[in-house]
């Protein structure tokens, strides 16, 4: 068992969102590992981050991603950091990945002052650019697919990710 596709991108690129269309046009299950997160660890990721600290974060992180890619066989959103793990990207290597790429003014548009973010507690713009850049190669290192999300509806978006599965 293993999700039909993986969606991974940075914060703001549409993963959710863009996931569970693809998920209802394909008549499938959608899951999010930060939500998976936040259940089984009874609170929401900024309270993680605080209490915890990012390393334990990326500890729970890690074991969810590893869980969901051997099984759940649906559409599975990973979160925007999840890459940044080297073990997490060996897992990723022979699942269909798709990364929406999106560039910072269409991803600070969608993610706001990043309120509920705590990568962008402090100077939201000067730190999702660093993200994009650190990122940016390690999206394209596991990515079956690539789509540009910038200036598009996500259902637009679900539309094009739906005909890059189809074989």
């Amino acid at each position: 068992m293993a999700p039909v596709a993986v969606l991974v991108g940075v914060m703001g690129a549409g993963k959710t969102t863009v996931g569970a269309a693809v998920a209802e046009s394909l008549g499938l299950a959608f899951a999010d590992t930060d939500t998976i997160i936040e259940e089984r660890a009874g609170k929401p990721i900024p309270d993680i981050f605080v209490d915890e600290g990012e390393a334990a974060f990326r500890a729970m992180e890690r074991a969810v991603v590893a869980s969901a890619l051997s099984g759940f066989d649906g559409v599975l959103a990973l979160g925007g950091g999840a890459i940044l793990d080297d073990g997490t990207r060996e897992l990723l290597a022979g699942h269909t990945v798709v990364y929406l790429s999106v560039e910072l003014a269409d991803s600070l548009k969608r993610v706001g002052l990043g309120a509920g973010r705590p990568l962008l507690a402090m100077n939201p713009r000067a730190t999702l650019k660093f993200l994009l850049e650190q990122r940016r190669p390690l999206y394209l290192e596991v990515a079956t697919h690539t789509v540009v999300t910038d200036g598009r509806e996500p259902e637009e978006i679900a539309r094009e990710v739906v005909a890059r599965l189809r074989p």
